[in-house]
């Protein structure tokens, strides 16, 4: 039985509107003179990219890497690498959802050590610290710019895939809500939902004692531990009030100040504790289905919820008052269940699909993917019950 648990996270943090007009401190702190900013078209379009790159022009020589996709596919994480090579920067920024900053953690990696994006994918294959990175998240709900893990699709084998290591943790996260206010409407729902993916995964995850980690082998998931829970329960409370509120009016700078702060602190709850079969059934989902990875993680969610309720009643019953529910007068099978009742309210007021064939899956798919889920090991085993394939198998089945 372990006895000890750890908890990392970006090196510094900066939050709160207005927050991205110390980019420049940041910068200057980190002795930066060459600096890759890593995006997309639409934070090109929207402005966004010019009020991070103006404040630095006169500081810094930039370059910008604009390719940044959803559900970044692992060419594109080749092209921006290679984009990066030919500019030579000492230092990144990541500025847009998970997406670009993943492709900004392991380009900067890639830059350091050598070598091409898949060598870093599986667990603590970054050999040592990366070029000093800079996440700025334009969405609320991935959580990278704290993070140890990026996620990327592996287009050949239809399926989402992962590195993953305490390296990959920017340098600095600026974290400024004004830059989510032009965030669309279904982004900020399926970015929003992820979020509160995070915080109920982490806070319903085996207990760090527990944790079912073989003789000599290392993972930065450790299971359920105090501060994680802390993190957590803030976020799942502030997703259950705010998020909404964030979806319905997008210009709510106090809803959005929430969001990115229920996403920030799930993004430190799960990137210590871990994150399981919601996860793990994502993956194959996502990279078959192409659907967001939002969207994936809040449609199996509560139906994970309920295959987790056994072992974790208690941890439900938290859960549903978290989120609002009044469950005096319920006993904890009837609360828990309540937990899981509001989950599904939620998807349905912000439009997160319920079903898997609404993803776009089909039936004959489900073997295969309860097959490439239990395959992910260093994830399935965060879960609080231990899956086996026809239990996978059902509950898709369930869920189709």
């Amino acid at each position: 039985m372990r006895t000890t648990w750890t908890f990392s996270s970006a090196g510094q943090l900066i939050f709160g509107p207005g927050a991205v007009k110390q980019l420049p401190e940041v910068i200057a702190r980190l002795r930066l003179k060459r600096v890759l900013i890593v995006t997309d078209p639409h934070l090109i379009e929207a402005g966004l990219y010019d009020e991070v790159q103006r404040p630095l022009q006169e500081q810094v020589t930039v370059d910008v890497f604009a390719g940044g996709e959803a559900e970044p596919s692992l060419h594109a994480a080749d092209t921006c690498v290679a984009h990066a090579r030919g500019f030579e920067p000492d230092g990144l920024i990541g500025l847009g959802g998970g997406s670009n900053m993943d492709l900004a953690k392991i380009t900067a990696a890639a830059l350091a050590h050598g070598g091409a994006p898949r060598e870093y994918l599986g667990e603590d294959r970054v050999p040592g610290p990366t070029l000093p990175l800079v996440c700025i998240p334009t969405t609320a709900g991935t959580g990278s710019e704290v993070s140890a893990a990026g996620v990327f699709t592996d287009a050949e084998n239809n399926i989402k895939v992962g590195a993953m290591s305490n390296y990959l943790r920017p340098a600095a996260a600026v974290i400024d809500p004004r830059l989510t206010l032009t965030c669309p409407r279904k982004v900020t729902a399926d970015s929003g939902i992820d979020a509160l993916t995070h915080a109920i995964e982490a806070y319903t995850a085996v207990d760090y004692g527990e944790f079912p980690l073989p003789e000599g082998e290392h993972s930065l998931y450790q299971g359920r531990h105090p501060l994680g829970d802390c993190l957590a329960e803030k976020a799942i409370a502030l997703v259950g009030e705010h998020l909404p509120r964030a979806v319905e009016h997008p210009d709510d700078l106090e809803a959005r100040t929430a969001m990115s702060l229920a996403a920030t602190l799930a993004g430190l709850a799960f990137s210590n504790v871990g994150v399981a079969l919601v996860h793990a059934l994502e993956y194959p989902v996502g990279g078959a289905t192409h659907c967001s990875h939002g969207a994936g993680n809040g449609m199996l969610l509560p139906y994970v919820m309920r295959y987790n309720l056994p072992v974790r009643k208690q941890a439900l019953v938290e859960v549903a008052t978290l989120l609002g529910e009044d469950v005096s007068g319920l006993d904890d099978q009837q609360a828990a269940e309540r937990a899981i009742e509001a989950v599904e309210k939620l998807n349905r007021k912000i439009g997160i699909p319920s079903r898997l064939r609404d993803l776009g899956a089909k039936r004959e798919q489900i073997p295969e993917f309860a097959e490439k889920a239990l395959k992910i090991a260093r994830i399935v085993r965060v879960n609080p019950r231990v899956p086996k394939v026809r239990e996978i198998v059902e509950l898709l089945n369930g869920a189709y």
